[in-house]
């Protein structure tokens, strides 16, 4: 079975992102985002309903300082 990557959309398509491609931005796994996002050491998502997505421009923005806790 060949290997597939997710590839981050462009900006000006989505805004929203699921925790798996934020966790491929971030070069982790999906529990460790969540790990992240519960602890306040990264920004929180946002909640739609049942789906849990995480802003674009805000973990950009986070990833741009560094990583600062969130708290």
């Amino acid at each position: 079975m060949p290997e597939t990557t997710i590839a981050l959309p462009p900006a000006e398509e989505v805004r929203l992102l699921d925790v798996h491609v934020v966790a491929q931005f971030l070069s982790c796994s999906a529990r460790h985002v969540y790990r992240l996002a519960d602890s306040g050491r990264m920004p929180r998502p946002r909640k739609l309903g049942m789906l849990v997505r995480w802003d674009r421009l805000e973990l950009e923005k986070w990833v741009a300082d560094d990583c600062p806790t969130c708290q």
